[in-house]
């Protein structure tokens, strides 16, 4: 299975707050090494991590050429009006390098601690389809229309605007059959990771994706697929994935410099050449 995309790969990286800067480090390190993107994973709740959209700015500030993402956005703790806002003010600061990763959220023991309300898992989808509709709202001023939201967030009267640098890809960490239709009607990428989904699981969830993209009037090859992994999977397993399963990115748990120097010396050009060399058969 192929959906036409270039092969592209990220670090994963937990926000630490000790030694403060080490995750600014690995970012630029990762950046050095030739990787395409660092994701950050969002856990307000979590007292040993810093911030993550306050990393994600300094991480920006830090680089020049590598994107950014957080992977995926804790929504019950990130009102989307104003993650909207965020967002497109650091695409614009990072001249047009962010990527939105969402998810419905978890934990809610420590959300609710946090000031979040505890949603069913009900509930957390239909936030997420209202908070989707509204973050592409706030960034499309040209529409005259008035945002209005949905019963989990009212916006009516909020403002538009600003417009990011370039169209931020919205990509989702999506499992269940709601959430893989939501994925292809409305997303831009497919964002699992390995341990909450396994390969067995893969070949029926694209199916579900490109089965609601086609509905949606939508080509399949819209939506990248991305998956978050352990780090220390082989090369041949990795252009399986490309090529049986359609992954164009790929993101290694990068917390070990020494690892990520590894993965970006040995893992990275050789499945690029493997992966190349099947498609121009």
């Amino acid at each position: 299975m192929d959906y036409g995309h270039d092969l592209q790969f990220g670090t994963f990286i937990t926000p630490r707050n000790f030694p403060p800067h080490a995750p600014v480090e690995l970012a630029r390190l990762s950046e050095r090494l030739g990787y395409d993107l660092v994701a950050i994973q969002d856990h307000p709740y979590q007292p040993r991590f810093h911030d993550t959209w306050t990393l994600l700015s300094y991480i920006a500030a830090s680089t020049t050429r590598i994107q950014l993402a957080p992977d995926v956005v804790n929504l019950p703790l990130r009102q989307p009006a104003v993650l909207a806002r965020a967002a497109a003010s650091l695409d614009l600061l990072s001249g047009g390098r962010f990527n939105l990763g969402l998810g419905t959220g978890g934990f809610w023991d420590a959300i609710e601690a946090m000031g979040g309300r505890r949603l069913t898992p009900g509930q957390s989808v239909d936030a997420l389809i209202e908070a989707i509709d509204i973050i592409r709202g706030i960034w499309d001023p040209e529409d005259r229309s008035q945002l209005v939201g949905g019963p989990l967030y009212p916006v009516r009267g909020a403002k538009r605007g600003p417009v990011p640098a370039h169209r931020i890809p919205i990509w989702l960490g999506a499992y269940r059959p709601r959430m893989l239709g939501i994925t292809g009607r409305m997303a831009d990428g497919w964002l699992p990771s390995v341990g909450y989904a396994v390969p067995a699981d893969f070949a029926d969830a694209n199916a579900r994706i490109d089965d609601a993209a086609a509905d949606a009037g939508r080509d399949p090859g819209e939506v990248r697929r991305l998956l978050n992994i352990r780090g220390d999977e082989g090369v041949d397993v990795l252009v399986g994935l490309a090529l049986e399963h359609g992954f164009s990115t790929f993101i290694p748990a990068g917390d070990d410099p020494a690892a990520t120097e590894r993965f970006a010396a040995e893992i990275i050009p050789a499945v690029r050449e493997a992966v190349a060399a099947e498609r121009g058969r």
